[in-house]
């Protein structure tokens, strides 16, 4: 019923937070620049992440993440991601709703696009979000 909705809104918001973690707020969404520590300021993944279902905003800033619900801006989730390589992110995601975590991999397909897996083989997708979200 409603619970099983909210579990599934929940879950796409985790994840689309674990993706947002791949990618912060800082620089423009570029993928220039040297590879470095997993953590690296200015990555590809840093910055803001939308779910493709517009349910969630993920965050990536300096190793950290966090997914915000768009419609009521509470917290969904939080945890901490690292850069495995030029393209792709390793994120533990904390549900603050289900309580639990998960470890996600997002791959970066495009400059704008993350493909993500979590370990429960659920797969979603986040698209980078323009500076100037509402």
């Amino acid at each position: 019923m409603m619970n099983a909705g909210m579990i599934r809104v929940t879950a796409a918001a985790a994840m689309a937070v674990a993706l947002a973690a791949c990618q912060s707020a800082g620089p423009p969404p570029m993928r220039g620049g040297p590879a470095g520590p997993s953590t690296m300021p200015g990555s590809g993944f840093e910055g803001e992440w939308i779910s493709t279902d517009g349910v969630a905003i993920s965050r990536f800033s300096g190793g950290r993440f966090e997914t915000i619900a768009t419609d009521t801006g509470n917290k969904l989730a939080d945890g901490n991601y690292t850069q495995t390589d030029a393209d792709t992110v390793s994120i533990t995601v904390n549900s603050l709703v289900r309580g639990g975590t998960t470890l996600v991999n997002c791959r970066l397909a495009t400059q704008t696009m993350l493909n993500c897996t979590a370990t429960s083989g659920s797969q979603f997708q986040l698209i980078r979000q323009s500076s100037g979200i509402s």
